[in-house]
């Protein structure tokens, strides 16, 4: 096995697309757990922990982009404020020594229905920032993944960051087999912009791909008194939380049975409903 080491940016697309069967490697919280079960054994890695671009954030505008190798930790630590959503669901990830070394981009990456990253940047109306020699795009959270721990990157490209607009109301809550250092049995993020009047929402664990409840968004927007800012009825809650619960297509597996994955979205849809609408209140 080959191992690249780029440190700059420029190095890295060079070499992905020079290798591109090599697998990128940053804080290697998923990759090493697959090589060292011998579950991949790819003929090259490249290690981008040098290249200290993917490390950066800022803004541009009314959004945020921040690099695919920032950590868990520094998401809490510093974009807490202006991403609650993903700060809450990076506060769930592992160890604090996974959060230490883990990446959004890596989680965007690994691209399993289960990473939690997912949901907030799906409700959140996150764009993923993908990279090559031959160019740069960017396509919403939602077009990236394409099945189980598959997404559209190409062999030569390299995920470079993901792009956010600040200022939602968010909340992200998951239900696992025990309390930490978990794969979630389910989980789900909720963000509102009572500016905008609009609702975003994450599914995740619950199908082939993590995915938005888009038939619940489009009710509780048009549900939800913007003006008043009013207690959400009961039968709106409910209703939003059957919606959210037919937008999954979750199997049964070692962690729990689709039918308690619907149950349980319904319930983490009503309560993070009912925390952020108490918040933007």
């Amino acid at each position: 096995m080959d191992f690249l080491r780029p440190s700059t940016w420029e190095e890295a697309l060079a070499a992905k697309a020079a290798h591109p069967d090599a697998v990128p490697i940053a804080g290697g919280t998923d990759v090493m757990v697959e090589l060292n079960f011998d579950k991949r054994r790819p003929p090259a890695l490249l290690d981008l922990t040098r290249v200290s671009a993917l490390t950066e954030w800022g803004g541009d505008g009314e959004l945020l982009r921040v690099g695919a190798g920032v950590p868990y930790r520094r998401i809490i630590e510093e974009l807490g404020d202006r991403l609650p959503g993903l700060a809450m669901a990076s506060r769930t990830v592992g160890s604090p020594q996974i959060r230490n070394r883990g990446t959004v981009g890596g989680n965007l990456g690994s691209a399993s229905p289960a990473g939690d990253a997912h949901p907030p940047l799906l409700a959140a109306g996150a764009e993923v920032e993908l990279a090559s020699v031959r160019g740069v795009r960017r396509l919403p959270v939602q077009e990236f993944f394409t099945g189980p721990k598959r997404s559209v990157l190409a062999p030569d490209e390299l995920i470079a960051a993901f792009w956010v607009r600040p200022g939602f109301t968010e909340q992200f809550a998951k239900i696992g087999t025990r309390n930490a250092m978990v794969i979630a049995v389910c989980s789900f993020a909720l963000a509102l912009d009572p500016s905008r009047r609009t609702v975003g929402t994450g599914i995740g664990s619950a199908a082939p791909t993590p995915l938005r409840a888009t038939a619940a968004e489009a009710f509780l927007a048009a549900s939800l008194d913007w003006e008043s800012r009013g207690a959400v009825p009961p039968h709106v809650a409910a209703e939003f939380g059957r919606l959210v619960a037919e937008a999954a297509a979750p199997i049964d597996d070692v962690r729990g049975t689709a039918a308690y994955r619907r149950h349980a979205l319904s319930v983490l849809a009503r309560r993070t409903l009912s925390w952020a609408w108490g918040g933007s209140r």
